[in-house]
C-alpha cells in the first residue's frame, strides 16, 4: 500500500536537510505549488509507492516579533541580572509558528517594561527569544531562568553546555516501571515519520542522558523523578515513550492510551503530566549557588490522588 504524498515529502525534505512544517506544506498544496513533471498540481492525499519527481515551492513564514503583553507571570526570584519564573502549563516560551502572542517572552517584556531589543539574544537565536537560555514545552509547567543582559545570558548558557545545572522534573507515567532507578543514554534526533516528535534511534542523533527514579507506585501509573544530564527538546517525553511508559496526557508520545480509567483521566487533564520541579545553578555574576523548587500544580496533585496516591 502506498504512502500519502504529504507524509512522504515531509520525510524526504528532512532527509535532504530542508525540513518544513506540515502547515508550510499544506499551504503549498493548497496554492498548487506541489507539482509533478509538466507543472501538474498534485494533491496531498495522493498515494505513492514508487519514486516520483516532484517540485515544491514553499512560502517563507512571516517574520515574528516579540512585543510586551500584560500577561500573568509568577516570578520566584529577580535581581538586576536575571529572573526565575514558574511557568504554567499551556504557556509557550517564545513565539513560533502558530504562537505569535501570549508567550512567556511577551509577559517578561511587559514585566520589565522593555522592548525586545533591550534583552540579549544569544548567537544562533532569533529575535523572538530575547533573554531565553532554555525552554520548557508548552504543556510542561515549572521553573526556568531568563537573563536580563548578555553577560548573564552567556554565563548561564555556559552552564547549560557543561551540564552543570541541577534540573529535576516530576512526571506521572502510564503503568508502573519494573525498576527503582535507571539511567537512559541514547541518541536524540527528529523522527523521520513525524517531524513534531523526536526519537532515540535517529541517524546522527545527539547524545541524550536522563536519570529516572520511581517515586510512587500508583494505580495503573507511577510518579517518576527525572534528572537531566543533557537537555534536548522533548528528552523526557521521548525517553518515557521508549520505556513504554509515556507521560500521562502526552498525545504526541502515546500518553492518551491505556485502560479506560487512565485514558479518561489523561483526556480530562488537558495537558501532559510533566513538571519542572527543581532548578539550581551558579549565579552568572556573583557566583552564588541558587536553588529553587516548585510544588506540583493543583491539577497534577489531583491526578495523583485520583490514581490512589497521597493527598499531599
Amino acid at each position: 500500500m502506498g504512502r500519502r504524498l504529504d507524509q512522504a515529502l515531509v520525510a524526504e525534505l528532512a532527509r535532504r536537510g530542508h525540513p518544513c512544517t506540515r502547515s508550510q506544506l499544506a499551504r503549498a498544496f493548497a496554492a498548487g505549488k506541489v507539482c509533478a513533471a509538466g507543472g501538474v498540481a498534485l494533491k496531498a492525499s495522493r498515494l505513492v509507492d514508487a519514486e516520483v519527481e516532484v517540485e515544491v515551492e514553499l512560502q517563507a513564514p512571516a517574520p515574528l516579533h516579540a512585543t510586551p503583553e500584560a500577561l500573568p507571570l509568577q516570578v520566584v526570584f529577580e535581581d538586576e541580572h536575571l529572573l526565575v519564573i514558574d511557568k504554567p502549563a499551556g504557556m509557550v516560551v517564545h513565539a513560533g509558528p502558530g504562537h505569535s502572542h501570549g508567550t512567556l517572552v511577551n509577559a517578561v517584556l511587559h514585566h520589565l517594561g522593555l522592548g525586545a531589543e533591550e534583552l540579549p539574544v544569544l548567537p544562533g537565536n532569533d529575535a523572538t527569544r530575547p533573554g531565553i537560555v532554555h525552554r520548557l514545552d508548552r504543556d510542561t509547567s515549572g521553573l526556568l531562568v531568563v537573563a536580563k543582559h548578555m553577560q548573564a545570558q552567556e554565563g548561564l548558557a555556559a552552564q547549560f553546555r557543561r551540564h552543570s545545572l541541577r534540573r529535576r522534573y516530576l512526571g506521572v507515567v502510564r503503568d508502573t516501571p519494573p525498576f527503582r532507578e535507571k539511567t537512559l543514554r541514547t541518541g536524540h534526533g527528529r523522527d523521520p515519520v513525524d517531524r513534531r516528535r523526536f526519537t532515540w534511534d535517529a541517524r546522527d542523533g545527539r547524545r541524550a542522558v536522563t536519570h529516572v527514579r520511581t517515586l510512587e507506585r500508583l494505580t495503573g501509573a507511577a510518579l517518576l523523578g527525572f534528572q537531566l544530564e543533557t537537555g534536548r527538546t522533548h528528552q523526557i517525553r521521548m525517553h518515557c515513550r521508549m520505556l513504554g511508559h509515556p507521560i500521562v496526557g502526552d498525545a504526541l508520545y502515546g500518553g492518551l492510551g491505556g485502560p479506560p480509567a487512565i485514558r479518561a483521566l489523561a483526556e480530562s487533564l488537558g495537558r501532559h503530566a510533566l513538571h519542572a520541579a527543581v532548578l539550581g545553578f551558579r549565579h552568572p555574576i556573583s557566583g552564588a549557588e541558587l536553588d529553587f523548587e516548585s510544588a506540583l500544580p493543583p491539577e497534577l496533585r489531583a491526578l495523583i490522588v485520583a490514581l490512589g496516591g497521597p493527598d499531599s
